[in-house]
């Protein structure tokens, strides 16, 4: 993820970090979380959307933005460690997401690149689907904060 991530971003004075989720279900809510713990850092030049179960919802403010990369989050069944964060790319997205959004988010992404004019980027954070309805155990939730540093020191250094 780091290597990825570090050319998607490199070099982009204004960029967006959208959260996606619904933040009632346990699941689902880690793309809104990381992005909550993003926007309390203050990073100069990075922006952060909150977009919930609509992702579609958020193209209007992107264009009044005008980032030159966005960045989504959201929670996607990776088969991996609960709390890794992964990018995805652009096959892999409808297999991956844990979707309970209205419109696909592969449609949103294509629109926001296609319309808007910038660079996106989906990063999967996967959540523990051996106990949907709690939240990650404590030891998950060390491991995710790990990788949300990770993530964080690479939007400070773009």
């Amino acid at each position: 993820m780091t290597d990825t991530l570090q050319r998607r971003v490199k070099g982009a004075c204004r960029l967006a970090v959208v959260g996606i989720g619904d933040e009632l279900i346990p699941h689902d809510r880690l793309g809104m979380f990381v992005a909550r713990e993003i926007e309390h850092l203050h990073l100069p030049g990075v922006k952060v959307f909150f977009a919930g179960t609509v992702p579609e919802s958020i193209t209007g403010p992107l264009r009044r933005y005008r980032p030159e990369h966005v960045l989504f989050l959201d929670a996607a069944d990776m088969g991996e460690r609960p709390g890794t964060i992964a990018v995805i790319g652009p096959g892999e997205i409808r297999a991956s997401l844990v979707s309970t959004h209205v419109l696909p988010l592969s449609v949103v992404m294509d629109y926001v690149e296609g319309e808007i004019g910038t660079d996106v980027t989906l990063l999967g954070i996967q959540p523990d689907f051996t106990h949907p309805e709690k939240d990650l155990s404590e030891e998950d939730r060390e491991f995710l904060n790990h990788n949300l540093r990770v993530v964080s020191d690479i939007l400070r250094e773009r």
